[in-house]
């Protein structure tokens, strides 16, 4: 490692030679440590130069090693993106070390900056890329850039330098992963910041090799040798909660950045209304009922008629809300312009309303950096307390603010400041779904009856998806698919729902009417089958079940779609009195944070089928996987092993 260290500074003058690349490749042993990739970066050399003013000027540099031919073909081109309103980057070199001794330096016409793919977000950014051409197992690629400027981490956001200064200005911060698909064999971050700052930082998830020192600036140097690709675990937590990274702030508290997420939005006037705001929102509220019905009629509107659509407004993009005026005349956004529209019309509507900043997907570390990709809205209710509202997730949704972000931080824009904070766990009542069948088998086995599903919450979400997030056309195919693909031989005569669009009047509801024949197996006086819902009827609307019980443990906490209950009660009469019923014994486990029980049951001269299942939050510790796979796999056993019913 000390002998790649020294490559650092030397590749830089374009005086290191292919053989000597090689000889610190060897030295390294890095096809025998890394035989099971295709590729290896081999070193990531990350520098920044702080100013006073929050700007930095960053010089990276990386070697990138090609092991087989899979990995040679991904090395023939490099990217980096980047947004043209916040950092300028420049492609300095690009250097082919080839493993029979030669070497290429790549001029710039192998260099190319061109519009990034872009899908509902288009702010402009651009994607800068090094065709490198033909590579073979076993040559390596160097590469340097600079950049200037910074990325704003809500929304992912030469010349004149003022422009590429933080809008925290003053303030420097830094996020920097040191993971990635394929491993690293050593990366390091260093940063100079003046020393008329105060600096925090943390390190996470790693064993990193940290050094300090004062000179003309405060210095930080972050190493860490060998990280490998992070394995993944079905319905892991997000990768930024895993995997090493390094934060670093001069920012000095949540206060701070709360205050300057209050200021910045005021300043440039996101929230001031128009008289045509002003006569939709009297329009809207016309006939309210009491404060919670005038707040839901204001997120339900912003929530369905702002299309979720992002176009730039030049400067400011991705850290200000675009004003309620310009959100209001395009009828579109992201979810920071969805957010200040919400709170353009709830302060028309005489409401104390603000922005809030949160993560979705990943944690919130516990220091002050921009760790944000979301933006909401947060209401003052006449108690005194806040309720987060989220326009963008709550399309054709019951709920106001999203318990798919259940236990997730959030950082409120105060003009008094605050603290990072975490939402709350949805209680699973909230969310039930309930699914009824009443039917009848005869003689042949053939099964007649009536399903009836009802769903609130986030399962009312789930269900409804059906038809919200796809065509009309669609509708009746895919309503008949959810039996069909269980019993294709299925026959249904009948199917009734709610209006899927009068999402806020009632819960969801669908009824079936239905034949099945041959269900069950008949064999003299027996009649075995099993539940339409142990078979897999409306299964991908069970979150909880969704989980991998193949896992022995697990190495990462994990999560589901929300907390949840389902109760399931299935009725079946037979041609003549049940003699026996032979069924999976009664099942009942509570693990705490999940719980079950089911049975069988003849009493009723039925055979009735009877489940309920809780899934009590959304994000659970690894440590509570053998309790969850305990009630998983009670759950699995109704599902593999039919009922054998014989008959008088």
């Amino acid at each position: 490692m000390k002998y790649l260290l020294l490559f650092f500074a030397l590749l830089a003058t374009f005086s290191v030679q292919a053989d000597e690349i090689r000889k610190a490749i060897e030295s390294e042993h890095l096809e025998k440590t890394y035989q099971d990739y295709h590729k290896v970066l081999v070193f990531d050399s990350i520098s920044a130069d702080v100013k006073e003013s929050g700007l930095s000027y960053v010089t990276r540099k990386q070697l990138f090693y090609a092991i087989d031919e899979h990995g040679a073909g991904d090395l023939n081109k490099v990217t980096y993106n980047y947004d043209p309103l916040s950092a300028w980057v420049e492609i300095k070199k690009a250097v082919i070390y080839r493993k029979d001794g030669t070497k290429e330096v790549l001029d710039t016409t192998h260099f190319y900056d061109y519009p990034q793919p872009a899908r509902m977000i288009y702010w402009g950014a651009r994607q800068k890329m090094i065709e490198a051409g033909k590579l073979n197992p076993g040559d390596a690629l160097y590469v340097e850039l600079f950049r200037k400027g910074f990325t704003y981490a809500l929304l992912q956001d030469g010349g004149d330098d003022d422009k590429y200064i933080p809008p925290m200005r003053g303030h420097y911060y830094d996020i920097v992963r040191f993971f990635e698909s394929f491993p690293i064999h050593l990366k390091v971050f260093e940063t100079a910041i003046p020393k008329s700052k105060e600096v925090q930082y943390k390190t996470f998830n790693a064993d990193f090799e940290v050094t300090t020192e004062k000179k003309e600036k405060q210095n930080f140097t972050f190493k860490l040798e060998k990280s490998m690709p992070v394995k993944r675990e079905p319905n892991m937590v997000g990768m930024d909660n895993v995997g090493p990274k390094v934060l670093i702030t001069t920012s000095p508290d949540w206060e701070a950045k709360s205050t300057w997420f209050y200021g910045v939005n005021e300043d440039f006037g996101s929230f001031e209304s128009t008289p045509e705001i002003d006569a939709k929102v009297n329009e809207i509220l016309e006939g309210a009922t009491s404060e919670l019905d005038s707040i839901a009629r204001l997120t339900h509107w912003v929530a369905d008629e702002i299309r979720y659509s992002g176009i730039s407004m030049g400067e400011g993009e991705g850290y200000t809300l675009h004003t309620g005026d310009m959100t209001f005349t395009d009828r579109c956004g992201v979810c920071k312009d969805k957010a200040g529209m919400l709170i353009t019309m709830l302060r028309a509507a005489g409401f104390e309303s603000y922005a809030a900043m949160t993560m979705a997907g990943s944690r919130i570390e516990d220091i002050p950096a921009d760790q944000f990709n979301h933006s909401i809205t947060v209401v003052k209710r006449r108690s005194g307390e806040y309720q987060l509202l989220d326009p963008t997730w709550v399309p054709f949704v019951r709920e106001l603010w999203s318990s798919r972000e259940q236990q997730q931080n959030y950082l409120m824009g105060l003009p008094e400041g605050a603290d990072l904070m975490i939402t709350d766990v949805s209680e699973p009542e909230n969310h039930y779904l309930k699914i009824t069948n009443d039917a009848k088998i005869d003689e042949e086995g053939n099964l007649k009856g009536t399903l009836h599903v009802t769903a609130e919450g986030q399962s009312d979400a789930s269900l409804r998806s059906i038809f919200t997030r796809n065509y009309k056309s669609q509708w009746d195919d895919l309503l008949d698919a959810e039996l069909q693909r269980i019993f294709p031989q299925a026959k249904i005569s009948n199917i009734t729902k709610t209006d899927p669009y009068k999402y806020i009047e009632q819960p969801a509801s669908i009824v079936y009417e239905y034949t099945i024949p041959d269900f069950a197996i008949v064999h003299e006086d027996k009649y075995i089958f099993n539940a339409l819902s142990n078979q897999g009827f409306m299964e991908h609307n069970r979150f909880g079940q969704r989980l991998n019980t193949s896992l022995e443990k697990r190495d990462f906490d994990y999560r589901i779609g929300s907390s949840q209950r389902v109760e399931i009660e299935e009725n079946f009469e037979l041609p003549s009195k049940i003699k026996d019923l032979t069924a999976p014994q009664t099942q009942k486990k509570d693990a705490g944070i999940a719980n079950m029980k089911a049975a069988w049951d003849k009493s009723k001269n039925n055979a009735e089928f009877t489940m309920i299942t809780s899934f009590n939050k959304r994000v659970f510790k690894k440590e509570t996987w053998p309790g969850m796979k305990e009630v998983l796999e009670s759950i699995n056993l109704f599902e593999n092993k039919p009922v054998v019913i014989e008959t008088k």
